[in-house]
């Protein structure tokens, strides 16, 4: 199970890869089209695979994919928004946590049934096809999914300015503490709180009802405050909600703790995608290929480099990871610096 995690983070790598080279020859409809094709493929080799030879090809497939989709549907967002792209993306973010939400349980609801987890996974497929129904009414010609929207060539690259880095690095560093949380949060409740490995690994899901909430109001509150200034706050509600599950061994306490963390989490990824849009202008293409390769590889490593330092010393000490993290991307924050004048974020 930890290697197919793995590879589907090693999917977003592949398509950081490619992402950019695709939308040059294909445009941004055509990479989400690409995209959705990609997944339908992994999904079905997946449920026929009786193999790891099968299945962890399947979900690098899948995973590569779903992370060309993503790389096509953001920057279509930020373009067509404008000022409004923090709230666009927030917003759809929280769609993707509720979706979140509710893929477990139909996994769970199958595995009672006993149909296995494979009937789940096949909602995915007409889903996809929803989907690309629903790419293909976008009008032709709508520019922030047709135009040729980056200046130059592959080939030419202009410098990306320090500020995109610093924003990419504390984006890459934010998803971190999300993925630190999903991977460990249940093995912590379940040595310090006496629950159950199954009603541990369930209670993770307060982490994700807690982002889609907060995605839904980060929305709403971005239309008015700045996207760098919520960043900044929902650090400081990550290290609350991490300090209540990390010090409690009551089981409800720590759902409001993971409840909280997921608060503090939700804007990490949305907020930060936008901030880093605003820094680079027309080359929101070429920014969410390097996004996308600098999350695949975090994502990849951080819930092992936590699981290394939980042997070697305990899962409660190597949670001491995600302040570390927070902390960090609050420095990076920090040393950006503000928006710089006619930015929309």
């Amino acid at each position: 199970m930890g290697l197919h995690s793995f590879v589907m983070s090693m999917g977003a790598v592949v398509a950081g890869l490619l992402t950019v080279r695709i939308v040059d020859r294909v445009r941004r409809r055509g990479a989400a089209r690409l995209g959705l094709a990609l997944v339908a493929v992994g999904i079905v080799l997946l449920v026929v695979g009786g193999s790891p030879l099968v299945t962890l090809p399947a979900i690098l497939v899948a995973g590569t994919g779903g992370s060309i989709l993503l790389n096509a549907a953001n920057p279509s967002l930020s373009d067509h928004h404008g000022p409004a792209a923090a709230t666009a993306i927030s917003e759809g973010n929280a769609l993707g946590s509720g979706v979140g939400i509710v893929a477990p349980l139909v996994v769970g609801a199958g595995v009672a049934l006993g149909l296995t987890w494979r009937p789940a996974a096949l909602v995915v497929l007409p889903l996809a096809a929803l989907t690309l129904w629903r790419v293909s009414r976008i009008p032709r010609g709508t520019a922030a999914v047709d135009a040729a929207t980056h200046p130059q060539p592959v080939g030419g690259k202009a410098p990306l300015g320090r500020r995109f880095w610093l924003l990419t690095g504390a984006l890459v560093v934010g998803v971190g503490i999300e993925f630190a949380n999903t991977a460990w949060a249940a093995d912590l409740l379940h040595l310090r709180t006496g629950m159950s490995t199954a009603a541990a690994s369930g209670a993770v899901t307060a982490i994700v009802v807690g982002m889609t909430a907060a995605r839904l109001v980060l929305g709403r509150l971005a239309l008015r405050m700045s996207s760098r200034g919520l960043l900044l706050g929902s650090l400081v509600v990550v290290l609350v909600g991490w300090l209540i599950t990390w010090t409690t061994t009551s089981p409800p306490v720590a759902l409001v703790g993971l409840v909280v963390t997921g608060v503090g989490i939700a804007g990490q990824y949305p907020l930060g995608v936008s901030l880093v849009y605003a820094a680079v202008g027309p080359q929101g293409d070429r920014a969410t290929g390097i996004i996308s390769l600098g999350v695949g590889v975090f994502a990849a490593f951080v819930p092992f480099v936590l699981g290394a330092l939980a042997d070697a010393t305990s899962t409660h000490t190597a949670f001491l990871v995600v302040p570390v993290l927070a902390v960090t991307v609050f420095v990076l924050l920090l040393t950006a610096g503000r928006r710089p004048a006619g930015a929309a974020v």
